[in-house]
């Protein structure tokens, strides 16, 4: 591990994979390539230092090289220890940015670059999982007062969020990015549903078509992952704990049952809840003999490991990401990535083209809270419609594509309440 510039990351050697890897996402990224000839005319951050905690691979390292461009000084650390690419880290130390990363540390080095990321003492955040904020607010308060506010980009973030701004700790505003249009939409639904595909293919390198596919969890994320597992020829069974998303599912096309149920009939295993256990063993002592389980929500505590291995007699590694767990049966169940996200921990994450959406809009969330950080409170905030837009109608002529607009009379007839 080399220690280069105040940063700490594996092998400087790499960089120039990291570099073409960059490069390549640059090229697919044209929302996110405007935004950033505006800041780099504008400046918004200018004399400002922005900490970063998100996945840390070619797309989120182009990320940090906008905000750069905003004149920003930039430190970033991942969010995830199996998800963080090293010649991705190496190509952003020589492009002038602090890097606190490398793949796969142990506990111990994986929070204290969270701390290191922290103690340069920010003025703004972008946040996954809420994992910056939580450290701020609790054993890190020493490092609160220069913050001004951040941009979260997870469904699991923004439940941190708000259980920390009901109670009234939260000490600055956060702006809500995975609760707007063109991140929910876009990102959860089609990013998670192929990226997700993407990473058990890749990881199993077996068939789809014709097995059974239990997606945990219907929200954007999980509409997403059921789409796909259909457009694959599987069988899906939707679980669910929302009596209105049940339905949704159903009337979708996809078979609602119980986990119970479901447990008994999966080949496939997906949760994309946000919350943990899940899948627990309960259900695993019932599955059928080489389940394949696998999580795309933030956190490893979906599928409840302890218990996974206490129905185990031993474990090994069959193949990279995957763990085969020998039932005291005789059964066998495999866990994909350690039950961390499957999409990013066994892949690439989402596509280059929709994190460009996602990244335009904490792009210019954060230049949003930097500019109204003294009246928006210390509050979790949704991003403002007319950004929302804006990235859509940049996403629009990127396409080539070109919508229709109100005539001034059918303004007139949509504001009026007479005929």
């Amino acid at each position: 591990m080399n220690t280069t510039r105040e940063s700490i990351v594996k092998d400087m050697s790499l960089a120039p994979s990291g570099h073409l890897k960059i490069d390549w996402v640059k090229e697919h990224m044209p929302v996110l390539n405007r935004i950033r000839e505006k800041f780099e005319q504008e400046k918004p951050f200018a004399g400002l230092k922005v900490s970063i905690s998100l996945h840390l691979e070619a797309k989120t390292a182009y990320l940090a090289k906008v905000v750069q461009a905003g004149g920003a000084q930039v430190t970033i650390t991942g969010s995830n220890p199996l998800s963080t690419q090293d010649d991705v880290c190496a190509a952003l130390v020589e492009d002038g940015i602090q890097v606190f990363a490398k793949y796969n540390p142990d506990p111990a080095e994986y929070k204290s670059h969270f701390i290191k990321t922290l103690e340069t003492r920010p003025d703004l955040i972008i946040d996954d999982g809420g994992d910056l904020v939580s450290i701020l607010h609790s054993e890190r308060q020493d490092l609160l007062e220069q913050v001004r506010g951040g941009a979260e980009e997870t469904t699991t973030g923004i439940l941190r969020l708000k259980a920390l701004e009901k109670s009234g700790n939260l000490k600055f505003p956060m702006v809500a990015v995975n609760d707007a249009f063109c991140k929910y939409l876009f990102d959860n639904r089609y990013g998670t549903g192929q990226s997700v595909w993407d990473g058990i293919n890749r990881t199993t390198n077996l068939v789809v078509a014709g097995k059974t596919v239990v997606v945990v969890g219907y929200g954007w994320c999980g509409k997403g992952v059921a789409m796909r597992a259909k457009g694959l020829g599987a069988k899906v069974v939707v679980t669910e704990i929302d009596a209105i998303k049940g339905v949704e599912a159903y009337m979708d096309g996809f078979e609602v049952m119980s986990m119970e149920e479901a447990a008994k009939v999966g080949d496939y295993f997906v949760t994309v809840t946000g919350n943990k256990d899940v899948i627990r063993g309960e259900h695993m002592a019932v599955m059928k003999d080489g389940a394949i389980l696998s999580n795309a929500g933030h956190f490893d505590v979906e599928v409840n490991k302890v218990e996974l291995a206490e129905l185990s007699t031993s474990k090994r590694t069959v193949r990279k990401d995957i763990e085969e767990y020998q039932l005291k049966d005789g059964r066998k169940i495999y866990l994909l990535a350690e039950g961390r996200l499957v999409n990013l921990a066994a892949g690439d994450g989402h596509p280059a083209e929709i994190m460009d959406m996602t990244f335009a809009l904490q792009a210019v969330s954060l230049a949003y809270v930097n500019e109204k950080y003294k009246e928006l409170g210390n509050k979790v905030v949704n991003v403002p419609y007319e950004l929302d837009e804006q990235v859509a109608r940049f996403k629009l002529e990127a396409l080539g594509i070109k919508i229709d607009h109100l005539t001034e009379e059918q303004r007139e007839y949509l504001d009026s309440w007479t005929e």
